[in-house]
């Protein structure tokens, strides 16, 4: 009788606090979704305004490849967002078709009706569920939409390319005595900034400069001194080496050319940090010192590239076997194309900031480009080998056509008026040359160094073999892996700068390496190059670990055991 009772006094409890409760809870769970729908849809409306007026953007008639490149890196954040606010409701909804599923299908007509909480509740699911769908398609939608401006402002920028390349400027007013007037006013007023500029920094700034002056020599001398005694041997010729070996060779030829490349590069970023971080540098100074330090740069790299493979003083380190006089021609020449290109360059940096006419912008890449198509004719026509009889023999007839043929197509762009096409040849001759003929070289030495006792011919893998308990078969598997490096060194640093030479954006390479970082999806599959690279770096890592504990265990432990 007592338990009856008890058990009644339950079932009252039950039934009074139990569906209140069960109400409470229920409002909680939908309040909590009703703030989240209400954040996402003003996440969703704020991105549908900002690709409102990003879209108002694309409009702009003055709009250059660069701003399209950064509209285009803006609508695939706003992309991501809205796939991410798309993707915040994954769990409710989830939480949602699994209570649906629990409270069944409402019962058919003529079955006993269910309990009215079962009803309200499956009702408000529905309703939750309906808003929810409603801003995950505006989120979808959105995403649709910024996918379609993406793909136009891609095909913007092809037909922005073409245009540049194939637009056709009247040289008449170019080649008049007016643009040598424009010229000298630009010149006058150069001088007169810099000067200003300079005046007024030793005046006001001296201790400033003084001290970004000191701290950037400091970081060249520690380059440079630090450089030489740890990568002396790997790019510096050996003049007492009578025949040295292809390998080797080829090594000085690519590291001679890459790492003062990269020091002076480093050299240059420093020194415009420090000059920025004591605000030494004005807004038009800043700029065209970036373009003048990128302009010997430029210069540098190219003339070490044609020293490294041509070696005018050492005829012994030369890779392409031409004679001592017309290596110095290459040399010079090569290094002469550089400095007109680049002094091209840093006028226009000069004729854009100062508002120059427009022909004297055509008038400077009109006299640019025919220079560098006669230099180009010049280097076809150079007979570079002497044979044993003492005759001078010319180039091959193939390099000798596409010398002299990208020569004549240079100048005859330029005096048609087609002057982006012919500066665009020019440029694609000279920077990208370089960079493509580093590259290859670099490959060469790699595919080398990778070859079965091809490291231990080195400079690294004879110091190694005689200061460590290296054998043949060790250095030959150390060199597939340093082999392997190099190759993936230079795909990370070359292949983004081919492709700035082609026209492509930094903008651009910052997405790809986004992607490449986050994984390519192929069907259900995703493939992570970051991982696969992390993988291989933690290979490296632990064969030089256990080549480590092999070399510990058999000179300390396995000695005493007389094992």
């Amino acid at each position: 009788m007592f338990f009856r009772l008890l058990r009644l006094i339950l079932v009252v409890i039950v039934a009074v606090f139990g569906q209140p409760a069960l109400e409470a809870s229920a409002q909680a769970i939908g309040h909590g979704s009703a703030q989240l729908i209400a954040d996402q849809t003003k996440v969703i409306q704020d991105l549908t305004a900002k690709t409102d007026g990003l879209e108002k953007r694309l409009g702009d008639p003055d709009q250059d490849d660069a701003g399209l490149v950064d509209i285009r890196l803006q609508f695939e954040d706003i992309s991501r967002a809205a796939l991410t606010s798309a993707l915040a409701f994954r769990q409710r909804l989830n939480d949602i078709n699994n209570r649906i599923e629990v409270l069944g299908a409402p019962p058919a007509q003529g079955e006993p009706p269910e309990p009215a909480i079962v009803s309200n509740e499956r009702g408000a699911l529905v309703s939750e569920k309906a808003e929810i769908n409603a801003v995950v398609a505006s989120a979808q939608n959105l995403s649709v939409r910024v996918n379609g401006l993406v793909d136009k402002i891609s095909v913007m920028r092809s037909e922005l390319f073409r245009s540049v390349i194939t637009k056709h400027y009247d040289l008449n007013d170019a080649l008049s005595p007016q643009a040598f007037s424009d010229a000298h006013d630009q010149i006058t007023g150069l001088y007169k900034a810099v000067s200003s500029w300079l005046s007024f920094a030793l005046k006001f700034k001296f201790q400033a400069i003084l001290a970004a002056t000191l701290m950037a020599l400091a970081l060249a001398a520690v380059l440079l001194i630090g450089g030489r005694r740890l990568f002396g041997r790997i790019f510096e010729a050996d003049p007492t080496v009578e025949e040295p070996s292809y390998l080797s060779r080829l090594s000085v030829a690519f590291w001679s050319t890459l790492l003062p490349t990269l020091a002076l590069g480093v050299f240059f970023a420093s020194a415009v940090f420090f000059f920025n971080y004591y605000n030494v540098l004005r807004g038009d100074i800043g700029t065209f010192l970036n373009a003048l330090l990128t302009v010997i740069g430029m210069v540098f790299c190219v003339n070490r590239l044609t020293n490294a493979v041509l070696e005018p003083r050492l005829p012994n380190w030369r890779l392409i076997p031409v004679a001592t006089g017309s290596a110095r021609w290459l040399v010079g020449l090569t290094t002469a194309m550089a400095l007109v290109l680049g002094l091209n360059y840093f006028l226009s940096v000069v004729n854009e900031k100062m508002g120059s006419p427009l022909s004297l912008t055509i008038a400077r890449s009109f006299i640019a480009t025919i220079i560098i198509g006669v230099i180009l004719i010049l280097m076809g026509w150079l007979k570079p080998f002497r044979a044993e009889d003492g005759s001078w023999r010319p180039w091959p007839a193939w390099l000798r056509f596409i010398a002299v043929g990208l020569g004549l197509f240079t100048i005859a762009a330029a005096l048609l008026g087609y002057i982006g096409l012919s500066l665009f040849v020019a440029f694609q001759v000279v920077v990208t040359g370089t960079v493509l003929v580093t590259a290859y070289i670099g490959f060469l030495s790699a595919r080398a160094i990778g070859e079965e006792g091809g490291f231990a011919d080195t400079s690294v893998g004879r110091w190694l073999s005689e200061n460590s308990s290296y054998e043949d078969t060790a250095l030959d598997q150390l060199g597939l892996v340093v082999s392997i490096a190099i190759n993936l060194m230079i795909v990370v640093v070359f292949l983004p700068l081919i492709l700035l030479m082609w026209g492509f954006q930094p903008g651009d390479i910052e997405a790809w390496a986004y992607k490449l970082a986050t994984g390519v999806s192929i069907g259900s599959m995703t493939i992570s190059f970051l991982g696969i690279l992390s993988g291989i770096v933690v290979f490296i890592i632990g064969y030089f670990l256990t080549r480590w504990f092999q070399g510990w265990l058999d000179g300390s432990v396995m000695a005493r055991g007389k094992v």
